[in-house]
């Protein structure tokens, strides 16, 4: 799998493709921003409708750092998501 890392106030967050699949199946993907693991661990959920490639891997190497962090801006936490099954983390 896919995976970036940001830095957002100080905190590395890895970045993958959430693997979630909605009607919009190759016009909007989702991405999960992760920190930490275990119990500790935090997620934020967001979508994006990639520019240029349409596969989730590389539509996420396609986006710069500052994009990333912009889409981190707009991301909600994991137990508002539906990729996160509504749960904590």
């Amino acid at each position: 799998m896919a995976r970036r890392t940001i830095v957002v106030d100080g905190q590395t967050w890895e970045v993958y493709p959430s693997g979630r699949v909605t009607v919009y199946d190759k016009d909007e993907f989702g991405l999960m921003f992760q920190l930490g693991t275990g119990a500790e661990r935090k997620r934020r959920f967001t979508r994006y409708a990639p520019v240029g490639s349409r596969r989730p891997d590389a539509a996420l190497a396609e986006l710069s750092s500052a994009q990333l962090i912009e889409l981190f801006r707009h991301s909600q936490p994991a137990w508002t998501a539906p990729e996160a099954a509504y749960g904590a983390g």
